[in-house]
């Protein structure tokens, strides 16, 4: 593995498990077996790499999806296999990590920001217009506003203030809004096809 990319895997593992603000470059040169001095040769300062760790991140996330989009078999299953990269990608983030990087690292927020407004969304919404298309969604309803609403669901789990960490799993409560939406999309014949890829798992 590079230097840089082994940077940016320790990076990402210490960022999502213990925060943003309190992981210091040498809790990671450390973690990383690496000087703190290679770290500064490939990146600036902290606020940078926390720029690249996210933007690294992200890059995954979207690669994920496009193949997703290339191989799934339709709407219904492209949610189902995103419900499971959320557990996956999701079981170990410390809630207070986006917050931090909101507060602390504008930069890096509007990085996410421009990614949700012009890659999240328009990747929802392409879903739920295909899985009108297919007749397993209402097709009364709009698929943009759809979007949007389901954007917000995900952010708002990452809130300590809605969904305080003692009391709630992140994982768990993503679930829950996850089935609570589909099931307002579904038509009777998806609602069908649903609980059949369910009950294969």
């Amino acid at each position: 593995m590079e230097t840089r990319e082994k940077i940016l895997e320790v990076a990402m593992e210490h960022f999502t498990r213990l925060g943003v603000r309190y992981v210091t470059m040498d809790d990671i040169a450390r973690a990383a077996g690496m000087s703190k001095k290679t770290i500064y040769q490939e990146f600036k300062d902290k606020e940078q790499l926390v720029f690249n760790t996210f933007e690294n991140s992200m890059r995954q996330d979207q690669e994920f999806f496009t193949k997703l989009n290339e191989e799934s078999n339709g709407a219904l299953e492209h949610f189902v296999e995103i419900s499971k990269y959320i557990r996956s990608r999701f079981s170990n983030i410390n809630p207070l990590v986006f917050s931090e990087i909101q507060r602390y690292y504008p930069k890096c927020w509007q990085l996410f920001e421009h990614y949700k407004h012009n890659c999240a969304i328009k990747t929802i919404t392409d879903t739920i217009d295909q899985g009108k298309a297919e007749g397993y969604f209402r097709p009364e309803i709009d698929s943009n506003i759809l979007a949007m609403i389901r954007l917000e669901q995900i952010s708002s789990t990452f809130d300590p203030t809605k969904f305080p960490p003692a009391k709630f799993n992140i994982i768990e409560v993503q679930m829950a809004i996850m089935d609570h939406f589909i099931h307002g999309l579904l038509t009777d014949k998806g609602r069908e096809l649903f609980y059949k890829i369910n009950n294969q798992d």
